[in-house]
């Protein structure tokens, strides 16, 4: 059966894959992992993550991109950058959406601001409540009566500690027999149904992230495609996804199962690093 192989550049000034994120540690893999990049393949193609279909809709199934196999290649491996994000708290200006959309947090402001304007809403900047920052989260009407209401209105100082990969060139690959299949997802990257992220949102691709479809297999095309720009070394490491243990491969927690925001999940699948040495532009 004759393979075929979706070449991806996965290049930007930062990424983010994590694998064991938690809460407020958010750490970085050294590559691309295969759940960020069926991820991409999903969004392009318009992916709900929940799989809930409106007429009209007609993205392929987390199924049916899960079980592309998945190889990378690290032309320029990054160097891991930490970032380190406090957000909330202090003192900020109510706005009126606030206080429409939260009744609790509207009678919490109440007598400063009527104490400060009379029995109206005030705009100025220094009337605020301490300890809030940002807009309500999961705002619904209240099952009594009727209110939208904020589910979630803690505003208070959230510290967390990000890992990146700063600088990074990745070419990454999926292979299937089916062309077709392959086609429809290099169209959708083209013209990409929602937005692209190198892993975590806000890490945009500096280039077009479609880079060709080759005829063979992952391994095959890895060692055979030119190297990106500004790679360090003619040698590299791949990633390459196999089917079953072998020898030099190891288990990974990174076959994508549901990507629903609160459903998450990932199975364990296979795979082995191998050095490449492929040529650079130009060579043959």
């Amino acid at each position: 059966m004759s393979m075929h192989c979706l070449v991806l550049r996965l290049e930007g000034l930062l990424q983010a894959y994590g694998t064991r994120s938690r809460f407020s540690e958010r750490d970085a893999a050294s590559h691309p992992t295969k759940s960020a990049v069926i991820g991409l393949l999903a969004a392009a193609d318009g992916h709900d993550r929940a799989e809930h279909r409106t007429e009209g809709e007609d993205f392929l199934p987390l199924e049916t991109l899960a079980q592309l196999r998945f190889g990378v290649r690290a032309d320029r491996p990054g160097v891991f950058i930490q970032d380190f994000h406090t957000t909330g708290g202090g003192h900020y200006p109510l706005r009126p959406r606030d206080l429409i959309t939260d009744p609790r947090r509207a009678a919490r402001a109440a007598p400063a601001l009527e104490d400060a304007t009379g029995n109206t809403f005030t705009t100025r900047v220094a009337d605020s409540v301490p300890s809030w920052y940002g807009s309500p989260k999961n705002v619904a009407p209240d099952p009594t009566t009727g209110a939208l209401t904020a589910g979630n209105t803690r505003r208070d100082p959230i510290v967390s500690t990000r890992w990146y990969l700063a600088d990074a060139a990745f070419l990454a690959a999926v292979e299937s027999p089916d062309r077709a299949l392959l086609t429809h997802l290099a169209q959708r990257l083209d013209e990409p149904r929602r937005l692209l992220w190198l892993g975590r949102k806000g890490c945009a691709p500096t280039h077009p992230v479609y880079q060709a479809i080759r005829r063979g297999d992952l391994e095959t095309v890895l060692a055979a495609e030119p190297l990106l720009p500004r790679a360090p070394q003619p040698r590299c490491s791949a990633w390459i996804e196999t089917t079953a243990p072998e020898a030099g491969a190891r288990q990974v927690n990174d076959q994508p199962l549901s990507f629903h925001s609160r459903h998450r999940a990932h199975a364990p699948r296979w795979e082995k690093r191998i050095t490449l040495t492929p040529p650079r532009k130009g060579q043959s």
